[in-house]
């Protein structure tokens, strides 16, 4: 019978693993980082780290399976990210490019790792280790206007200083996020290349060949 990973394990397995411990030691970090697992590691969101993903309008996800490793930027307006219990977020995935590069890793190994930044230089960057499941059913889809389908993940978050990061300037928003009213989004160049416009999904938006 094929074992299933219960959603709550990274609860039964050790924070750090013996390359980590191997760098503690060298350093001499293993009292810090024992004090940040302690007081930082939680399971649930704090308010704090719900505003920030509430008003997130990007995150970082890094997947892996079997040496295929991946990491991506998932993007849309803020609200995209959707908090659907205090330990479990959910996001659209939109129009892509057909790789399903993260998608493929996910139906192979449920394992994440997400970051939620603000390139603000002061506030808090959220640390996610997660277990992700997708979705295609009705309810779930209909929640996020122009998703395919929807990805799920329970988390074990874990928030870091902002020391390193940069002041950055985000005004524009992208013209190629779904929003209901506006229409099909612009194409991106990519799909008007001559190797690509021929060969686009049957369902694709901007597939020009549909009968």
């Amino acid at each position: 019978m094929k074992k299933v990973t219960k959603m709550n394990d990274f609860k039964e397995r050790d924070f750090f693993h013996e390359g980590m411990r191997h760098f503690q030691d060298i350093f001499d970090g293993q009292r810090t980082a024992e004090a940040i697992e302690k007081n930082r590691k939680h399971y649930e969101f704090w308010d704090e780290e719900k505003e920030l993903i509430k008003n997130s309008n990007f995150f970082f996800i890094a997947s892996s399976w079997n040496g295929y490793i991946d990491c991506n930027i998932k993007s849309g307006d803020p609200g995209f990210v959707k908090i659907i219990d205090n330990g479990t977020i959910e996001y659209p995935e939109y129009d892509g490019n057909s790789m399903y590069r993260t998608a493929g890793n996910i139906s192979k190994n449920r394992n994440v790792g997400l970051l939620f930044i603000k390139f603000d230089g002061k506030s808090l960057r959220i640390r996610i280790n997660g277990h992700a499941t997708i979705h295609h059913d009705s309810n779930s889809i209909k929640k996020h206007y122009g998703a395919k389908f929807v990805v799920r993940i329970k988390c074990e978050i874990y928030p870091n200083c902002p020391r390193y990061i940069p002041n950055l300037e985000n005004k524009i928003p992208s013209i190629y996020v779904p929003r209901e009213g506006k229409g099909i989004p612009l194409a991106p160049e990519w799909k008007e290349r001559d190797y690509i416009k021929n060969i686009l999904p049957k369902d694709d938006p901007h597939n020009k060949n549909k009968s």
